[in-house]
């Protein structure tokens, strides 16, 4: 399991009240099934700086790769046999977000995740607040030639060198959500 946690600043033009705390989070699947989380990111934001980053890969559940994902993520069995189940990983992540806010790029996919391996493992789900950076940068970006998350942070100006591993992935879901929040003025 890695960890990384150190605090960077995202500098923008004007601040604004609006939703400055938030986790940003993204989970990578196996296979097909949404309980098949083998991966998940989160990016921890408060007062709009990011103060925490969460890294670990979950072993899957139903434990088994697609050849279609993997070329996707480049995650095997291999990276994820000996990994912590999700609860496990899950009881990590919950003191880090501590009732925030999560934002995803296309947020039903990994509320989705989240709502089937908490059902897989017979957790109370706490109902989470979830919001779509996806759906925002629609409203926001209009004339973008599509919503994808590399499009929308390059719009962003972040660089998304790492697509489709969950923390890089959760990064650039925060930098859009605080792109998005601070310089226009919105509520995602």
């Amino acid at each position: 399991m890695k960890l990384f946690n150190f605090a960077i600043s995202f500098k923008t033009k004007k601040k604004s009240k609006k939703m400055q705390n938030f986790a940003a989070i993204d989970f990578e699947t196996a296979n097909q099934h949404r309980s098949s989380v083998c991966s998940v990111g989160i990016v921890i934001v408060r007062k709009g700086v990011i103060v925490d980053r969460y890294y670990s890969f979950i072993r899957p559940e139903p434990n088994f790769y697609t050849y279609f994902t993997t070329q996707v993520h480049g995650l095997t069995d291999a990276d994820t046999n000996n990994a912590p189940s999700f609860p496990q990983v899950w009881q990590e992540i919950t003191k880090k977000i501590d009732n925030l806010p999560l934002l995803a790029h296309n947020s039903p996919f990994d509320e989705g995740c989240l709502r089937a391996v908490f059902k897989l493992h017979n957790m109370p789900y706490p109902n989470y607040k979830f919001h779509c950076t996806c759906q925002a940068s629609r409203r926001i970006f209009k004339d973008l030639p599509n919503h994808q998350l590399h499009t929308v942070a390059k719009q962003c100006g972040y660089n998304l060198t790492n697509h489709h591993h969950a923390l890089a992935d959760a990064e650039a879901c925060a930098i859009i959500g605080m792109q998005i929040i601070e310089e226009k003025n919105t509520i995602i």
